[in-house]
């Protein structure tokens, strides 16, 4: 069961610092959450000192024996300790013992029921509802059993502390074990339902953090997907140039130059495509960030001319209606964008690129292959670009099909999704 509010080490906040639990009202109430065992123990002397006081005068005015004395003073000793150590944490213990005390008692012909008034409202408040009213059948029964040992020990037809007959005396202390009871389960039932409330509040907020991680996670996961396709295209376009004017530079100087012209071209529009994202993570208050839109299949075109330039042979072909929906737009260009890198990357000596955009009615078909007959493994990746394009195509309930060509080559086919770009649709 958890804790209650009336705890005196119940937090009272949770994680974020939001939603404030409530504090118990009152200054006396808070006083007396926070030092329990002060409460426990006042209790305990309250219903002790007096007992144990009273049953030895009574042991000498009534002659009774000295071990008798000595058992009944032990027992009430007993009751008084396990109500201060027990009475929160092992309350049908103190029961048990509260009835240990009642049967104990019934030579003296006074009814010593404290106790078990006590451990009945102990165990409605600190275990259930069920178990206090099990308790208390089981305390009506010791009691009336109590009311007539004590009658027919002492020989009389009065028994303490009521002064009624044995069937009186019993109906009396059922009523006080009653009440005692109601009580208890009045206030359990209250402070379960507390906790219970409590609990849902800390079960929320635990559930928004964890949404919160959630979604910090998966907009990593978006930003380095989108990172790596900028960094990877624009390096990899920059670094084939690179390598190819400083061949040429010796024997053909302008087209060195030219060559390096393009690698300049090809950083600077990295570099915006990074200066746009970078604006985006940084707000509305980085007023010289780049606002320009995200790349779409119109731009596919010159991304293939800028391929050619590297010396990569690409062929585009397209099919179908057109890609209306925005996203699906970025989508299809991070596609062809992905696969031409790796094609530029590792398909040294390929002969024919082709790069096919079949738009049908339920779906987008793009493919990247190249006849290339041995892949080159420089600058080999981690891996990240199939892996981001993987979780790019999900998105829109997709498939993506990465491998060798039986024929020799390479083959990237990804499927997409193309509901939500007909009217209608959900994007």
């Amino acid at each position: 069961m958890t804790q209650s509010w009336l705890a005196p080490d119940h937090p009272n906040a949770v994680v974020g610092g939001e939603p404030r639990l409530p504090k118990p009202p009152g200054v006396f109430r808070q006083f007396w959450a926070r030092h329990p065992r002060l409460t426990d123990g006042l209790i305990a002397g309250i219903y002790g000192v007096p007992t144990i006081s009273t049953a030895i005068v009574m042991a000498v005015i009534d002659g009774l024996p000295v071990w008798f004395a000595i058992v009944e003073v032990a027992s009430i000793l007993a009751a008084t300790v396990a109500v201060f150590l027990l009475r929160r944490t092992r309350p049908r213990i103190v029961l048990g013992i509260g009835m240990l005390v009642c049967l104990v008692s019934a030579p003296a012909g006074s009814i010593e029921i404290i106790a078990i008034l006590i451990a009945l409202y102990a165990v409605a408040v600190y275990d259930s509802s069920r178990s206090a009213w099990i308790g208390l059948g089981l305390s009506v029964g010791v009691a009336a059993l109590t009311s007539f040992l004590a009658a027919r020990l002492r020989d009389t037809r009065i028994v303490e502390p009521f002064d009624f007959e044995p069937l009186g005396s019993s109906i009396a202390l059922a009523l006080f074990m009653l009440i005692a009871t109601l009580i208890g389960v009045t206030v359990g039932n209250r402070r379960r339902y507390l906790d219970a409330l409590i609990a849902r509040a800390h079960d929320l907020a635990r559930e928004r953090d964890q949404q919160a991680e959630l979604a910090a996670a998966q907009e990593r996961s978006r930003i380095a997907r989108e990172m790596h396709d900028i960094v990877s295209h624009g390096l990899t376009v920059m670094i084939t140039l690179a390598e190819g004017s400083a061949v040429t530079a010796g024997r053909d100087p302008e087209r060195a130059a030219d060559a390096m012209r393009h690698v300049a071209d090809a950083g600077r529009d990295a570099l915006g495509e990074m200066r746009r994202m970078l604006g985006v993570l940084t707000g509305p208050a980085d007023a010289a960030a780049d606002r320009s839109p995200q790349p779409d299949v119109a731009a596919i075109p010159a991304l293939v001319d800028g391929f050619r330039e590297a010396g990569l042979p690409v062929r585009l072909t397209t099919s179908g209606p057109a890609i209306t929906e925005p996203t699906l737009q970025l989508a299809v260009y991070r596609i062809v964008q992905e696969g031409l890198t790796n094609a530029l990357r590792h398909a040294s000596g390929a002969q024919h690129v082709d790069v096919r955009i079949e738009r049908r009615d339920d779906d987008i078909e793009v493919t990247v292959e190249d006849d290339a007959v041995h892949r080159s493994i420089r600058m080999t990746g981690a891996g990240r670009g199939l892996a981001g394009l993987r979780e790019r195509v999900a998105l829109y309930g997709g498939t993506v099909e990465a491998g060798s060509r039986p024929g020799g080559g390479w083959l990237l086919r990804a499927t997409l999704d193309a509901t939500s770009d007909r009217p209608g649709g959900d994007a």
